[in-house]
């Protein structure tokens, strides 16, 4: 079981568990506001409201309540800690923002996380069956799980992704649950919601990485032979990670693995469709864009055609031997 510090605050125990009472809320409302803590765990029975947080172990990684930019609407999620500039990685509520500061998260005694703005529900995590001792802990990889008793993840934010793929977070899909797990950018650099690109990796009989503008392919790279996918030189081992890709019966993904773990390195997609592998460098103290897998115009998916050939010098698409252009302008 993982060492783990928790933050407790008591819930009224006579409170329903499914319902999240108002009458619990209302009594919320007299409770003082503390100031952040160091825990990187939340008890059963517990809450964190705005202003408070919980930090790795290691202290990487920070979670709770953020704003951006000049909003005032709040969101829960994990970022960076000691970041600068604030680097978010995961966002709980990136399409029902809180519109206040009296944003709670409650932790029930059977292990459903709900939360709350003021008294208007917003997002939850449920369990399938009633946890004897639930522990929702920040790790230092940046995953926030819920387990019973340190054992098993009941569930865990590294199967909902967001715009960032952590090392050791799967892109993919696990046949056992049915789960999918994709890349989706925020719409701005400033707002966290559902963007226009999805990176994701399909289908999987025949695996390949895909980014979509909406509905629309937009790149493709592919299959994977072994060392990287197919149609990139960037998707290969390097100094700094190694590209990994899993197939089985039970799941079918993409991650990545750190040559130095104490290196803090996140895969993104960015509001403009952009793919980038990023690295913090301490003595410049800036994230630094190690790999954009779209180098140049050969990579975009159909870019000449089912009859042509892609070059990176000018033509660019050159016809098939035995074809011709359609017109002399192509």
């Amino acid at each position: 079981m993982c060492r783990k510090q928790i933050l407790e605050e008591h819930i009224p125990a006579d409170c329903p568990d499914q319902s999240i009472a108002v009458k619990m809320l209302q009594l919320m409302s007299f409770w003082v506001p503390t100031t952040t803590t160091a825990a990187d765990a939340l008890a059963a029975n517990n809450t964190l409201k705005d202003g408070q947080t919980l930090v790795s172990s290691g202290q990487r990684f920070e979670f709770g309540f953020f704003s951006l930019g000049s909003s005032d609407l709040r969101y829960l999620g994990i970022w960076y800690k000691d970041i600068n500039p604030f680097t978010v990685v995961w966002v709980a509520n990136r399409d029902n923002p809180i519109t206040s500061s009296s944003g709670s998260l409650l932790f029930s005694p059977q292990g459903s996380l709900s939360l709350y703005n003021g008294t208007v529900f917003i997002w939850f995590v449920n369990v399938t069956r009633v946890l004897s001792n639930p522990i929702f802990q920040l790790l230092d990889s940046g995953n926030l799980v819920l387990t019973d008793d340190g054992g098993d993840y009941m569930w865990q934010s590294f199967d909902y992704i967001t715009d960032t793929l952590l090392p050791g977070m799967k892109l993919g899909w696990n046949f056992k649950t049915g789960l999918k797990r994709n890349m989706t950018s925020w719409l701005a650099i400033d707002d966290p919601a559902t963007g226009e690109f999805t990176f994701s990796l399909d289908p999987p009989e025949a695996p390949e990485l895909v980014l979509r503008k909406r509905d629309q392919k937009q790149y493709r790279w592919g299959p994977w032979d072994g060392v990287r996918f197919s149609g990139s030189n960037e998707l290969k081992p390097n100094p700094v990670y190694t590209p990994e890709f899993n197939s089985s019966r039970e799941e079918i993904y993409y991650t990545f693995k750190l040559a130095d773990s104490s290196i803090l390195s996140r895969f993104v997609v960015t509001p403009q469709g952009l793919l980038q592998y990023l690295t913090w460098t301490n003595h410049s103290n800036e994230w630094a864009t190690m790999v954009t897998l779209q180098r140049d115009s050969c990579d975009r998916y159909e870019s000449c055609g089912p009859y042509g050939n892609c070059y990176d010098n000018d033509p660019s698409c050159r016809c098939l031997r035995g074809c011709t252009p359609k017109s002399p302008e192509n």
